[in-house]
């Protein structure tokens, strides 16, 4: 999955967009289901083409449903779907009777999804978009029941509002316990149940935009040292140093994890082999430049990376990087060994 974009500055916000996206899709059809009732039984009264626009939505949902595994930025995919669905609600609304029917409150449904799944920027253009369909639909059809009973609008305004105002709070409150769940409280890094989901994110990103990923591996030498010799308190605060200088070394849209007690792992998008050893051995001289935490320390790193036009496999990846750490640590430490078996660089 690509980096940042507008709607989303960070990719823990794109899985949960993306796993709340999953559990929406069974309820918004059963949704979509209950208004086609609705509008089906009101039909004598109000007319069968109302139908029409909730077909019409159902269809851009399930379109959208098909292909935002397979694009870069399926925010925007589902955002339009989203957009999509008010619209036709809006049209149905209007073909109903506008400001003179019940169901102008029925735009405020979707506001309902739109927490679960954006943040609050696509929560407040989500609101501004549903604000305009609601002036546009009670004064494009009726401006002048409007004007005598200014509730007739009023009220579904406050009610999209409020909901609106409702989901923020939830969606804060979502992302800050996410948020908790997959960074390490120690080091602020990533941990491995983030590190899980990412890596079948680059598979698919490698196999759309055909760019080489690299993946480096490392551990600190002597780890158990420091604990034994100096407590356990000047290990914590070498391994918070250790991960600062990491982060201080990696471009903005590099990911670093901390995957075991003194073991990190950096993904690298857009990196081929000599690119991924040479941030390695960047990292490994910046970390033995100076004291880290009080203590002077080294660490060895394992490199791999896939090629141009290659679908990135992360299991793969990993095992050939953990492997070459090993012979790091098995000749001598201090050291970046890359797959293939280039000479190590020490």
């Amino acid at each position: 999955m690509a980096g940042g974009s507008w709607l989303f500055p960070d990719g823990v916000d794109r899985e949960r967009m993306l796993e709340m996206d999953q559990h929406l899709q069974p309820v918004r059809r059963a949704v979509f289901g209950l208004v086609a009732l609705v509008l089906i039984a009101s039909g004598p009264w109000l007319g069968w083409w109302t139908i029409v626009p909730v077909a019409l939505a159902a269809i851009a949902f399930r379109i959208a449903d098909t292909k935002v595994k397979h694009i870069t930025h399926p925010e925007y995919a589902l955002f339009a779907a989203w957009a999509a669905s008010q619209v036709v609600i809006a049209v149905s609304v209007a073909l109903m009777g506008g400001p003179n029917v019940p169901t102008m409150s029925w735009l405020a449904i979707p506001i309902l999804t739109l927490g679960a799944r954006f943040s609050e920027r696509g929560i407040a253009v989500g609101l501004a978009f549903t604000f305009v369909l609601l002036f546009a639909v009670a004064f494009g059809v009726d401006a002048q029941a409007v004007i005598d009973s200014p509730p007739r609008l009023l009220a579904p305004l406050a009610l999209v509002a409020s909901v609106a105002m409702f989901q923020t709070v939830l969606m804060r409150s979502d992302v800050k316990y996410r948020a908790q769940a997959v960074i390490d409280p120690l080091t602020g890094m990533l941990n491995r149940k983030a590190l899980a989901q990412r890596g079948a994110e680059l598979q698919e990103q490698s196999r759309i935009s055909a760019q080489p990923i690299g993946l480096i591996v490392g551990d600190i030498d002597h780890f158990k040292q420091v604990n034994d010799t100096h407590g356990h308190a000047a290990g914590d605060d070498v391994l918070k140093d250790v991960a600062y200088e990491m982060r201080k070394q990696l471009r903005a849209f590099d990911l670093s994890y901390r995957i075991g007690g003194e073991e990190f792992l950096v993904l690298l998008p857009g990196a081929e082999l000599d690119r991924a050893v040479s941030l390695a051995e960047q990292l490994r001289m910046a970390i033995a430049d100076e004291p880290r935490g009080g203590q002077m320390i080294t660490m060895s790193f394992g490199v791999a990376a896939s090629t141009p036009n290659e679908v990135f496999q992360y299991d793969a990846a990993f095992a050939e990087a953990d492997a070459r750490l090993y012979e790091a640590k098995r000749t001598g430490r201090d050291r970046v060994c890359p797959h293939p078996a280039l000479p190590a660089v020490a």
